[in-house]
């Protein structure tokens, strides 16, 4: 079936069991799918662009004001990347213990803080302190990407990924415009001094993210099927509305995890489900689409794809699967070069074409991040469209590396060639851009297939490998300076070398039940 238009807006059709949307209704805030979908990408569209607020304004305004040494100004983009990456760890674990919603509301407003400290910063210590605390708000990616997951089924759940991280992550291109205006109207307009202007323009960003934090507590859903705490109970409500025996299917939470008697728990909790799973039934039926599926795919959607607390044993199991580490090392490569390029694309513009200015390269270097708006969505979306024509995880799997190898040439070129051609040097970097994103939307349509009943660990886990990346990258700048070229092509070949190591591992662990 092709793509129809009207799904744009049209209440979706639903998975049975889980609730999920079999597409997304982008135009429709009003359908509770097509309102989490917003909030999911305008909340991290938010979040990126407090998160990297600091980078357009650095190089000169900042720097001057503050006296920072060109180390110094990296050492900042290095502590900033820190604190995202153990942010991430944490709220993956968060995000299956207490959900995802109120894990990024939280992320939102524990980041919001030091973002409106920013104007007590005086010295290079100050801006460490500031920029590690407003890291916090890079980990509202991971929510945004387990809420997504548990939103939309898997036929679509590349391209919501994609789209929701792809527009968000645009945050990082539309601050190198929106920071410089801020202050260039603070300057001319309100005839603020550039000490006080750079300061005051961190305000801005503060009152977008907590309104959106607290706007998304209040009208959107936790789950597709009602609270956090109840979706274990609400996947057997509508399994025995659809006929299916619950004692057959192991499904983990409050019910099955009791040890009773399986006769006792029949004259209790299962005759209230069979209660429940009547107006359940009644209710889904007169308001929701539902997708035709066998009563196979239905036991193995309500054994493999329910989200469970995760204990430390099973956490570990999953951190360290050869398929996590699949996921986690692409993304260690692609969004791990993006970051630490959207933190120097400003200064290596200046060093090569020094007659754009701070406000000319910041433009051009916002270029890199607008992208995302396009460029990741159709990683994911290609994804999906492969999946649904082959129905093989593989296929994703090869897609996705063959983006990575290809953004690694790319890379190689961009260094050995260091152009002083504008046309050249934009035309690299566009062709980069598009690899490089669309690799990251590839690899967030590969997670929800790999051990889908802990979809926040593996989520958090390869968010903050993507930001380990990008603090060895940034090492990696630092360390030589302005050559920035030469850093370039080290990407390019570390890109290409983990891609080939991994490449021949399954992905995803024999004899999974979920995500196939």
């Amino acid at each position: 079936m092709g793509f129809k238009v009207a799904t744009l807006w049209q209440a979706p059709e639903i998975n049975p069991i889980n609730g999920k949307a079999r597409s997304i209704p982008i135009l429709n805030p009003f359908n509770k799918y097509g309102r989490v979908f917003l909030f999911a990408w305008w909340g991290f569209m938010i979040a990126f662009w407090a998160w990297y607020a600091f980078p357009p304004l650095l190089p000169l305004t900042i720097k001057k004001d503050l006296h920072l040494s060109q180390i110094e100004i990296s050492n900042s983009n290095i502590i900033a990347l820190t604190a995202t990456l153990l942010v991430r760890l944490v709220a993956g674990p968060a995000c299956d213990r207490f959900g995802p919603k109120n894990t990024f509301a939280a992320c939102l407003m524990l980041g919001a803080i030091p973002s409106v400290l920013a104007g007590t910063i005086h010295n290079a210590t100050g801006l460490y302190i500031i920029r590690f605390f407003v890291g916090i708000l890079g980990g509202s990616f991971v929510p945004c990407q387990v809420w997504s997951t548990g939103f939309f089924d898997k036929n679509v759940v590349g391209t919501s990924n994609a789209l929701t991280a792809g527009w968000g992550n645009a945050g990082g291109g539309i601050t190198y415009f929106v920071m410089p205006a801020i202050f260039d109207s603070l300057v001319h307009q309100q005839h603020l001094t550039p000490h006080v202007a750079w300061r005051v323009s961190f305000i801005v960003p503060f009152i977008l993210i907590t309104a959106t934090a607290i706007t998304m507590l209040i009208v959107c859903p936790d789950t597709p099927t009602g609270k956090w705490s109840e979706r274990q109970m609400a996947v057997q409500q509508r399994l025995q509305a659809h006929g299916v025996r619950t004692d057959l299917v192991d499904v983990p939470g409050s019910i099955t995890d009791r040890n009773v008697d399986r006769s006792i728990a029949r004259s209790g909790d299962e005759k209230r489900l069979e209660e429940e799973a009547g107006i359940a039934g009644a209710k889904h039926s007169s308001h929701e689409h539902e997708a035709q599926l066998g009563e196979q795919e239905m036991l193995n959607t309500a054994k493999g794809e329910v989200i469970v607390k995760p204990s430390f044993k099973e956490a570990m199991k999953v951190t360290f699967s050869p398929q996590t580490a699949v996921v986690a090392l692409c993304y260690f490569c692609s969004f791990g070069a993006e970051l630490a390029i959207n933190s120097v694309l400003g200064a290596y513009y200046l060093e090569n074409f020094p007659k754009l200015l701070q406000t000319g390269t910041g433009r051009w270097a916002a270029m890199f991040g607008l992208l995302n708006i396009v460029f990741r969505p159709a990683g994911g979306l290609i994804s999906d469209f492969i999946y649904r024509k082959t129905g093989s995880v593989w296929n994703k799997k090869i897609w996705l590396h063959s983006l990575a190898i290809i953004c690694g040439a790319f890379q190689i070129a961009i260094g050995q060639v260091n152009s002083k051609s504008h046309s050249t040097m934009f035309g690299l970097v566009a062709g980069m851009a598009f690899f490089l994103e669309a690799c990251n939307g590839a690899n967030f349509a590969l997670v929800p297939h790999v051990h889908p009943f802990a979809n926040g660990i593996i989520s958090g886990v390869t968010g903050a490998t993507g930001n380990l990346g990008g603090i060895v990258f940034a090492i990696i700048f630092r360390y030589n300076g302005t050559d920035y070229a030469r850093v370039f092509w080290i990407i390019g070949v570390i890109t290409i070398a983990i891609n080939i190591a991994v490449c021949w591992i399954k992905p995803i662990p024999t004899g999974q039940i979920g995500g196939r």
